[in-house]
């Protein structure tokens, strides 16, 4: 399993990234390319502990159960609902919604395991910080392949 806190893998990422341009269309879902770079910007910022979504009653229930879809092999599921915080409605603009998330990806893999948060992720609860860079990477390797990169 691949893992953001791995020099490469970060580095595939940011170049799969540097390939999307303001014109790439979705696979599937909703989002144009910009809304997609902001939805993982703000999935960055609560992986760095800078948001702090409230858990919502279904995760609480279930999170733990299922968080291991988050860190397996396994693709994450075409149009899977989102956490709600998360969910980018308003336009953005590609250039600085690209920047935003290039550089936080960046601090995240350059701060290392050790300064990932302990504040639980909505949905799935508490995860080691194994679990949040493999999420981190697996989160955005789908959105990536949604657009075609």
């Amino acid at each position: 399993m691949k893992d953001i806190f791995n020099q490469s893998h970060a580095e595939e990422i940011l170049n799969r990234i540097d390939n999307l341009t303001r014109d790439s269309k979705p696979q599937w879902g909703k989002m144009d390319v910009a809304k997609m770079l902001a939805h993982c910007s703000s999935f960055q910022d609560i992986a760095m502990g800078n948001a702090f979504p409230p858990r919502g009653w279904l995760g609480i229930l279930i999170g733990k159960f299922v968080k291991p879809i988050l860190y397996n092999d396994k693709p994450l599921a075409k149009n899977m609902s989102t956490i709600p915080t998360i969910l980018i409605v308003d336009e953005k603009e590609f250039e600085t919604e690209k920047k935003k998330l290039k550089q936080k990806i960046i601090t995240f893999q350059s701060n290392g395991p050790q300064k990932c948060t302990n504040h639980p992720h909505p949905f799935f609860g508490k995860l080691t910080s194994e679990e949040w860079g493999k999420g981190i990477y697996k989160h955005l390797d789908h959105h990536l392949k949604q657009f075609g990169v």
